[in-house]
Protein backbone atom coordinates (compact mmCIF):
# COMPACT_ATOMS: atom_id res chain seq x y z
CA UNK A 1 0.00 0.00 0.00
CA UNK A 2 1.04 3.38 -1.04
CA UNK A 3 1.81 6.16 1.11
CA UNK A 4 -1.11 8.28 -0.10
CA UNK A 5 -3.16 5.30 0.61
CA UNK A 6 -2.27 4.89 3.94
CA UNK A 7 -2.74 8.45 4.96
CA UNK A 8 -6.54 8.03 3.39
CA UNK A 9 -7.16 5.04 5.24
CA UNK A 10 -5.51 6.45 8.33
CA UNK A 11 -8.31 9.61 8.40
CA UNK A 12 -11.28 7.52 7.41
CA UNK A 13 -10.49 5.07 10.31
CA UNK A 14 -12.46 5.23 13.71
CA UNK A 15 -9.06 5.91 15.41
CA UNK A 16 -8.24 8.92 13.15
CA UNK A 17 -10.41 11.25 15.92
CA UNK A 18 -9.35 12.57 19.51
CA UNK A 19 -10.77 10.19 21.56
CA UNK A 20 -10.74 6.54 19.75
CA UNK A 21 -14.30 4.35 19.39
CA UNK A 22 -15.79 1.16 20.79
CA UNK A 23 -16.13 -1.91 18.42
CA UNK A 24 -18.68 -3.90 19.95
CA UNK A 25 -17.36 -6.52 22.33
CA UNK A 26 -13.66 -6.45 20.46
CA UNK A 27 -12.11 -3.72 20.57
CA UNK A 28 -9.58 -2.66 17.32
CA UNK A 29 -6.64 -1.72 18.70
CA UNK A 30 -4.02 0.45 16.66
CA UNK A 31 -1.00 -0.48 17.99
CA UNK A 32 1.74 2.39 19.21
CA UNK A 33 5.38 1.93 20.05
CA UNK A 34 6.66 4.71 22.20
CA UNK A 35 10.93 5.40 21.64
CA UNK A 36 12.17 7.62 24.41
CA UNK A 37 9.63 6.70 26.99
CA UNK A 38 10.90 7.11 30.55
CA UNK A 39 12.31 10.79 29.13
CA UNK A 40 10.22 13.82 30.00
CA UNK A 41 8.23 14.47 26.86
CA UNK A 42 7.77 10.46 25.96
CA UNK A 43 6.18 10.21 29.27
CA UNK A 44 4.12 13.04 28.81
CA UNK A 45 2.96 11.46 25.69
CA UNK A 46 2.24 7.99 27.02
CA UNK A 47 0.04 9.44 29.68
CA UNK A 48 -2.05 11.24 27.36
CA UNK A 49 -2.82 8.63 24.82
CA UNK A 50 -3.96 6.62 28.03
CA UNK A 51 -5.80 9.17 29.31
CA UNK A 52 -7.36 9.98 26.31
CA UNK A 53 -7.27 7.60 23.33
CA UNK A 54 -8.78 4.20 24.37
CA UNK A 55 -8.13 2.06 21.46
CA UNK A 56 -4.36 2.45 21.56
CA UNK A 57 -2.27 -0.37 22.65
CA UNK A 58 0.45 1.27 23.36
CA UNK A 59 4.62 -0.37 23.89
CA UNK A 60 7.06 1.54 26.07
CA UNK A 61 10.83 1.41 24.60
CA UNK A 62 13.57 3.05 26.78
CA UNK A 63 17.80 2.27 27.02
CA UNK A 64 16.92 3.99 30.61
CA UNK A 65 19.36 6.25 30.69
CA UNK A 66 20.69 8.95 33.50
CA UNK A 67 17.33 11.36 32.06
CA UNK A 68 14.87 8.17 31.15
CA UNK A 69 14.04 6.32 34.73
CA UNK A 70 11.42 4.44 35.34
CA UNK A 71 10.44 6.42 38.30
CA UNK A 72 8.41 8.19 36.27
CA UNK A 73 6.77 5.15 34.55
CA UNK A 74 6.17 3.17 37.61
CA UNK A 75 2.36 3.76 37.66
CA UNK A 76 0.96 2.94 34.87
CA UNK A 77 3.90 -0.18 34.14
CA UNK A 78 0.97 -2.08 34.74
CA UNK A 79 -2.03 -0.67 32.75
CA UNK A 80 -3.39 -3.32 30.47
CA UNK A 81 -2.74 -1.25 27.62
CA UNK A 82 0.66 -0.72 28.46
CA UNK A 83 3.78 -2.70 28.28
CA UNK A 84 7.57 -1.44 29.03
CA UNK A 85 10.44 -3.11 27.06
CA UNK A 86 13.83 -1.98 28.14
CA UNK A 87 15.81 -1.36 24.95
CA UNK A 88 18.59 0.83 22.96
CA UNK A 89 17.89 2.48 19.80
CA UNK A 90 21.20 2.43 18.68
CA UNK A 91 21.11 -1.54 18.94
CA UNK A 92 19.75 -3.12 16.02
CA UNK A 93 18.69 -6.39 17.36
CA UNK A 94 16.86 -4.93 19.87
CA UNK A 95 15.29 -2.52 17.15
CA UNK A 96 14.42 -5.26 14.52
CA UNK A 97 12.97 -7.58 17.29
CA UNK A 98 11.02 -4.52 18.42
CA UNK A 99 9.53 -2.85 15.26
CA UNK A 100 7.45 -5.55 13.29
CA UNK A 101 3.46 -5.32 13.84
CA UNK A 102 3.00 -1.45 14.61
CA UNK A 103 1.28 1.03 13.38
CA UNK A 104 2.80 3.57 14.12
CA UNK A 105 6.49 4.18 15.65
CA UNK A 106 6.90 7.59 17.72
CA UNK A 107 10.46 8.52 18.36
CA UNK A 108 10.86 10.84 21.70
CA UNK A 109 14.75 8.58 22.36
CA UNK A 110 17.18 11.28 22.14
CA UNK A 111 20.49 13.16 24.35
CA UNK A 112 18.56 16.70 24.87
CA UNK A 113 20.43 18.72 26.68
CA UNK A 114 22.91 21.22 25.16
CA UNK A 115 24.86 21.35 28.18
CA UNK A 116 25.81 18.09 28.14
CA UNK A 117 26.05 17.96 23.98
CA UNK A 118 29.25 20.29 24.44
CA UNK A 119 30.58 18.63 27.67
CA UNK A 120 30.29 15.47 25.36
CA UNK A 121 29.05 15.20 22.06
CA UNK A 122 29.64 11.75 21.27
CA UNK A 123 26.73 10.43 22.73
CA UNK A 124 24.55 13.05 20.93
CA UNK A 125 25.49 11.79 17.59
CA UNK A 126 25.28 8.00 18.61
CA UNK A 127 22.05 8.27 19.84
CA UNK A 128 20.27 10.94 17.56
CA UNK A 129 21.86 10.10 14.52
CA UNK A 130 22.75 6.75 14.86
CA UNK A 131 19.87 5.74 16.57
CA UNK A 132 17.34 7.23 14.56
CA UNK A 133 18.57 5.84 11.30
CA UNK A 134 18.50 2.21 12.67
CA UNK A 135 15.39 2.82 13.60
CA UNK A 136 14.32 3.61 10.41
CA UNK A 137 16.03 1.21 8.53
CA UNK A 138 14.02 -1.15 10.46
CA UNK A 139 10.48 0.58 9.30
CA UNK A 140 11.90 0.50 6.19
CA UNK A 141 12.98 -2.79 5.66
CA UNK A 142 10.16 -5.04 8.31
CA UNK A 143 7.47 -3.23 8.70
CA UNK A 144 6.80 -0.25 6.05
CA UNK A 145 3.29 0.63 6.41
CA UNK A 146 4.59 2.21 9.91
CA UNK A 147 4.27 6.04 10.38
CA UNK A 148 7.38 7.13 11.68
CA UNK A 149 6.89 10.16 13.72
CA UNK A 150 10.12 12.01 14.32
CA UNK A 151 9.94 14.37 17.58
CA UNK A 152 12.53 17.15 16.85
CA UNK A 153 13.06 20.76 18.06
CA UNK A 154 13.01 24.28 17.04
CA UNK A 155 16.76 24.57 17.51
CA UNK A 156 17.42 23.10 14.76
CA UNK A 157 16.44 26.49 13.01
CA UNK A 158 19.53 28.21 14.66
CA UNK A 159 18.87 31.49 16.31
CA UNK A 160 16.35 34.12 15.35
CA UNK A 161 16.79 38.30 16.23
CA UNK A 162 13.37 38.94 14.92
CA UNK A 163 9.96 37.45 13.98
CA UNK A 164 9.22 33.60 13.93
CA UNK A 165 10.46 30.36 12.97
CA UNK A 166 8.21 28.34 10.25
CA UNK A 167 8.49 24.82 9.15
CA UNK A 168 10.18 26.56 5.56
CA UNK A 169 12.60 28.35 7.69
CA UNK A 170 16.55 27.04 6.66
CA UNK A 171 18.19 24.69 9.24
CA UNK A 172 21.00 26.37 10.86
CA UNK A 173 22.00 24.39 13.89
CA UNK A 174 24.66 26.19 16.30
CA UNK A 175 25.04 23.46 19.07
CA UNK A 176 26.45 19.32 19.02
CA UNK A 177 22.82 18.68 20.53
CA UNK A 178 20.90 20.74 17.77
CA UNK A 179 22.86 19.19 14.94
CA UNK A 180 22.74 16.06 16.20
CA UNK A 181 18.75 16.27 15.91
CA UNK A 182 19.23 18.40 12.41
CA UNK A 183 21.13 15.28 10.88
CA UNK A 184 17.86 13.13 11.91
CA UNK A 185 15.25 15.22 10.13
CA UNK A 186 17.59 15.55 7.41
CA UNK A 187 17.80 11.83 7.26
CA UNK A 188 14.03 10.91 8.36
CA UNK A 189 13.31 13.46 5.35
CA UNK A 190 15.58 11.77 2.76
CA UNK A 191 13.82 7.91 4.07
CA UNK A 192 10.58 9.65 3.03
CA UNK A 193 11.52 11.12 -0.42
CA UNK A 194 13.82 8.06 -1.50
CA UNK A 195 12.17 4.99 0.63
CA UNK A 196 8.75 6.65 0.31
CA UNK A 197 8.60 5.88 3.95
CA UNK A 198 5.35 7.36 5.97
CA UNK A 199 6.89 10.13 8.20
CA UNK A 200 6.02 13.23 10.17
CA UNK A 201 8.73 15.59 11.57
CA UNK A 202 7.35 17.78 14.84
CA UNK A 203 9.76 20.83 16.05
CA UNK A 204 8.72 22.09 19.23
CA UNK A 205 9.55 25.10 22.00
CA UNK A 206 11.29 24.62 24.85
CA UNK A 207 8.71 22.20 26.93
CA UNK A 208 8.02 22.10 31.07
CA UNK A 209 5.77 20.17 33.46
CA UNK A 210 6.51 17.75 36.00
CA UNK A 211 8.57 14.53 35.55
CA UNK A 212 11.94 16.85 33.68
CA UNK A 213 15.15 15.97 34.71
CA UNK A 214 16.59 18.46 36.82
CA UNK A 215 19.19 19.59 35.15
CA UNK A 216 17.05 21.57 32.61
CA UNK A 217 15.84 25.59 33.71
CA UNK A 218 12.55 25.53 35.56
CA UNK A 219 12.82 22.36 37.68
CA UNK A 220 16.94 23.35 38.12
CA UNK A 221 15.49 26.70 39.46
CA UNK A 222 12.93 24.81 41.86
CA UNK A 223 14.93 23.01 43.28
CA UNK A 224 17.97 25.54 43.96
CA UNK A 225 15.40 28.06 45.26
CA UNK A 226 13.37 25.79 47.13
CA UNK A 227 16.80 24.83 48.92
CA UNK A 228 18.02 28.19 49.64
CA UNK A 229 20.80 27.59 47.40
CA UNK A 230 22.06 29.89 44.52
CA UNK A 231 20.70 29.88 41.35
CA UNK A 232 23.23 29.57 38.31
CA UNK A 233 22.08 31.71 35.16
CA UNK A 234 24.11 31.99 32.03
CA UNK A 235 25.34 35.34 30.91
CA UNK A 236 23.36 38.61 31.25
CA UNK A 237 20.18 35.87 31.31
CA UNK A 238 18.45 37.79 28.20
CA UNK A 239 18.49 34.43 25.99
CA UNK A 240 14.85 34.28 24.92
CA UNK A 241 12.58 31.09 24.97
CA UNK A 242 9.05 30.05 23.71
CA UNK A 243 7.66 27.50 26.59
CA UNK A 244 5.33 24.71 25.50
CA UNK A 245 3.84 23.09 28.80
CA UNK A 246 4.94 19.40 28.20
CA UNK A 247 1.18 17.98 28.10
CA UNK A 248 -0.08 20.27 25.41
CA UNK A 249 3.41 19.59 23.05
CA UNK A 250 2.25 15.10 23.63
CA UNK A 251 -0.98 16.37 22.29
CA UNK A 252 0.02 18.18 18.85
CA UNK A 253 2.71 14.93 18.31
CA UNK A 254 -0.55 12.61 18.85
CA UNK A 255 -1.89 14.98 16.18
CA UNK A 256 0.57 15.21 13.94
CA UNK A 257 1.36 11.36 14.03
CA UNK A 258 -2.96 10.82 13.55
CA UNK A 259 -3.90 14.09 10.86
CA UNK A 260 -0.98 15.14 9.59
CA UNK A 261 0.54 14.49 5.95
CA UNK A 262 3.25 12.56 5.26
CA UNK A 263 6.39 13.74 4.85
CA UNK A 264 5.42 17.12 6.34
CA UNK A 265 6.90 18.99 9.51
CA UNK A 266 4.71 20.76 12.12
CA UNK A 267 5.77 23.38 14.69
CA UNK A 268 4.67 23.52 18.14
CA UNK A 269 4.66 26.83 19.69
CA UNK A 270 2.71 29.30 22.25
CA UNK A 271 3.89 32.27 21.39
CA UNK A 272 4.93 32.60 24.77
CA UNK A 273 8.33 33.76 24.85
CA UNK A 274 10.20 34.74 27.79
CA UNK A 275 14.44 36.00 29.50
CA UNK A 276 15.64 33.56 30.72
CA UNK A 277 16.31 35.96 33.87
CA UNK A 278 12.32 37.14 34.04
CA UNK A 279 11.67 33.28 33.75
CA UNK A 280 14.21 32.66 36.90
CA UNK A 281 12.32 35.47 38.79
CA UNK A 282 8.90 34.15 38.22
CA UNK A 283 9.88 30.98 39.37
CA UNK A 284 11.37 32.96 42.73
CA UNK A 285 7.97 34.59 43.18
CA UNK A 286 6.38 31.39 43.02
CA UNK A 287 8.44 29.90 45.56
CA UNK A 288 8.80 33.84 48.13
CA UNK A 289 12.28 33.24 47.40
CA UNK A 290 14.65 36.66 47.13
CA UNK A 291 16.33 37.88 43.86
CA UNK A 292 19.54 37.74 45.62
CA UNK A 293 19.31 34.04 45.43
CA UNK A 294 20.29 34.83 41.58
CA UNK A 295 23.95 34.24 40.52
CA UNK A 296 25.64 34.80 36.98
CA UNK A 297 27.96 32.49 35.94
CA UNK A 298 29.65 32.33 32.99
CA UNK A 299 28.03 32.05 29.42
CA UNK A 300 28.05 28.75 27.61
CA UNK A 301 29.92 28.56 23.90
CA UNK A 302 27.67 29.24 21.30
CA UNK A 303 24.51 30.17 23.33
CA UNK A 304 21.67 30.63 20.96
CA UNK A 305 20.11 34.10 21.95
CA UNK A 306 16.31 33.57 20.68
CA UNK A 307 14.23 30.68 19.71
CA UNK A 308 10.35 31.54 18.78
CA UNK A 309 8.00 29.41 16.56
CA UNK A 310 4.96 29.70 14.38
CA UNK A 311 2.83 27.41 14.91
CA UNK A 312 -0.22 28.51 12.63
CA UNK A 313 0.35 25.37 10.39
CA UNK A 314 -0.42 22.90 13.17
CA UNK A 315 -3.07 25.02 14.35
CA UNK A 316 -4.98 25.39 10.88
CA UNK A 317 -4.37 21.72 9.36
CA UNK A 318 -4.54 19.64 12.78
CA UNK A 319 -6.77 21.70 15.23
CA UNK A 320 -4.13 21.99 17.59
CA UNK A 321 -4.62 24.73 19.93
CA UNK A 322 -2.60 24.89 23.48
CA UNK A 323 -4.74 24.53 26.42
CA UNK A 324 -2.27 25.71 29.33
CA UNK A 325 -1.56 29.30 30.54
CA UNK A 326 2.01 29.84 30.85
CA UNK A 327 0.78 31.00 34.63
CA UNK A 328 -1.24 28.20 35.40
CA UNK A 329 1.15 25.75 34.21
CA UNK A 330 4.47 27.37 35.89
CA UNK A 331 2.53 27.32 39.28
CA UNK A 332 1.37 23.49 38.44
CA UNK A 333 5.03 22.51 37.62
CA UNK A 334 6.25 24.25 40.90
CA UNK A 335 3.73 22.46 43.11
CA UNK A 336 4.43 19.04 41.40
CA UNK A 337 8.30 19.45 42.35
CA UNK A 338 7.87 20.62 45.92
CA UNK A 339 5.44 17.62 46.30
CA UNK A 340 7.71 15.02 44.71
CA UNK A 341 10.55 15.28 46.43
CA UNK A 342 10.80 11.33 46.07
CA UNK A 343 10.92 11.27 42.70
CA UNK A 344 13.31 13.97 42.49
CA UNK A 345 15.95 11.64 45.02
CA UNK A 346 15.47 8.76 42.97
CA UNK A 347 16.41 9.88 39.55
CA UNK A 348 19.69 11.93 40.86
CA UNK A 349 22.22 9.66 40.62
CA UNK A 350 26.03 9.98 41.20
CA UNK A 351 26.83 10.93 37.65
CA UNK A 352 24.56 14.12 37.41
CA UNK A 353 26.16 15.17 40.68
CA UNK A 354 29.23 15.10 39.10
CA UNK A 355 28.19 16.93 35.88
CA UNK A 356 25.98 19.53 38.01
CA UNK A 357 29.62 20.53 39.50
CA UNK A 358 31.61 20.35 36.48
CA UNK A 359 29.45 22.09 34.67
CA UNK A 360 27.73 24.78 36.61
CA UNK A 361 30.19 25.44 39.64
CA UNK A 362 33.35 25.81 37.71
CA UNK A 363 31.95 28.48 35.71
CA UNK A 364 32.10 30.96 38.23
Amino acid sequence: MGVDALVSRRLSEPHGGLHGIEYGVERNFMKVLVTGSAGFIGNHFVRWILANIPDAQITSFDALTYAGNLESLKDILDHPRHKFIKGDITERSQVRETVPGYDYLFNFAAESHVDRSIDGPEAFVKTNINGVFELLEAVRQLNPSCRFIQVSTDEVYGSINEGLFTEESPIVPNSPYSSSKASADLMVRAYHHTFKLDTVITRCSNNYGPFQFPEKLIPLMIQKASQNSKLPVYGDGKNVRDWIYAEDHARGVWLAGIKGTSGEVYNFGTNNEWANIDLVKQVLKLLDKPESLIEFVKDRPGHDRRYAIDSSKAQSELGWAPLTSFEDGLEKTVDWYLENQQWLESVQSGNYQQFYKRWYEQRL
